[in-house]
């Protein structure tokens, strides 16, 4: 019997758990784990390990994924006006971003299912780090990527035996193409963007946190969020640990998006957005017009009392230069765009200089183009 099942979070209705990635067949919307076992702190707060929905974990997936490291960054929170501004290095996961810690959970609850082939639809850090570990798993790979996603992230993503499939137009259409395709053929699609196992990966974020902090966690966390699975991941481990008795808290989370392409920022302060008029942006990680859980996001930023704001292209790249020439750190200009956001969530007062605040840099600049 399995230790999990599939909730949808709008209607509460529930199904067992397997790997298709269908929304609730009652109200649309895309499933979350629930687990049935009641799980206790193993040891002292340091050992709390989080659940997953991995049956057999000896039998999984990994390359080493998370543990990655917490710096203060002095010079460039002192030019922001804050004293306390750390940054995650989360490109020093295997592939190169924070898309390793979902991965290495939805392949191996993949192959907890016996899955041999899948389809996954990508603008590129997601794309590599399902090729990487379903290359491990010896899962056979269907990727499909924008036409003109950065030369870089294709490279990686074929280096690892994956079937690349290019598609012209925008995001959306990759995504369409990439579920044809596994209709078609009957495949697993592995959407980072829909599974419900990808989250129950990215929450490790929050448990790395606490103990990194010492239990104290950051007043805030801002994050550049397109499909939302680090930002949703991030909030169910804290809502874990708060149960647990680790944290009383939950820090604010903030999400940061391109002005270019700003669905949630406009559905969170009531703007008038159209999907027809996106843009390219420089930040083609979070360049999501319609995210599969708008939905979920928008509640989780109401609970915290978050914020959502949009960034100009200019100050993108500035603060990816700026990260570079400051901190010695080179991300990528999607991980550049939540330090943009994170000046301007501080010059709307939201932010005050005496505040723990937390970036994830979300991905290593060699995977893109640096803008000049």
């Amino acid at each position: 019997m399995s230790h999990i099942v599939l909730r949808c979070p709008r209607c509460g209705r529930t199904r067992p758990a397997d790997m298709s990635t269908d929304v609730c067949r009652d109200c649309a919307a895309p499933l979350d784990v629930e687990y049935l076992d009641d799980h206790k702190p193993v040891g002292n707060s340091d050992t709390y390990e989080a659940r997953t929905p991995v049956h057999d974990s000896s039998s999984g997936v990994s390359l080493g994924e998370g543990g990655t490291p917490c710096v203060h960054l002095k010079a460039l929170g002192e030019n922001l006006g804050m004293r306390r501004l750390h940054g995650k290095l989360e490109f020093l996961n295997p592939t190169g971003s924070f898309k390793d810690r979902g991965t290495a959970v939805m392949i191996s609850v993949a192959m907890d299912h016996g899955v041999t082939e899948l389809v996954e639809d990508s603008s590129g850090n997601a794309g590599a780090s399902v090729s990487a570990y379903s290359a491990r798993a010896g899962i056979k790979a269907h990727v499909f990527v924008p036409a003109d996603a950065p030369q870089a992230k294709l490279r990686q993503i074929k280096v690892y035996g994956a079937e690349v499939h290019p598609i012209e137009g925008p995001r959306d259409a990759v995504t369409a193409a990439a579920m044809d395709y596994h209709r078609q053929h009957g495949l697993v699609y592995a959407s980072h963007m829909l599974s419900p196992y990808f989250a129950e990966g990215t929450k490790t974020f929050a448990y790395e946190v606490a103990q990194q902090f010492d239990g104290a966690l950051p007043d805030h966390i801002v994050f550049p969020v397109g499909n939302g699975s680090l930002f949703i991941g991030a909030f169910k481990g804290f809502c874990e640990l708060q149960a647990a008795g680790r944290t009383d808290k939950i820090p604010r989370l903030h999400c940061v998006q391109a002005r270019s392409v700003m669905p949630l920022v406009a559905a969170f302060t009531s703007q008038a957005w159209n999907p027809g008029t996106v843009s390219r942006t420089v930040a083609g990680g979070i360049a999501i017009a319609a995210p599969s859980r708008q939905e979920q996001i928008l509640d989780i930023l109401r609970q915290v009392e978050g914020t959502a704001v949009a960034v100009e292209e200019s100050s993108i790249v500035k603060m990816q230069h700026a990260l570079a020439e400051q901190e010695g750190i080179f991300a990528e200009p999607t991980s550049a765009a939540a330090f943009a956001g994170l000046e301007e969530i501080a010059k709307q007062g939201v932010i005050r200089e005496n505040d723990t605040v937390l970036v994830p840099v979300t991905g290593f600049g060699l995977k893109d183009e640096v803008p000049l």
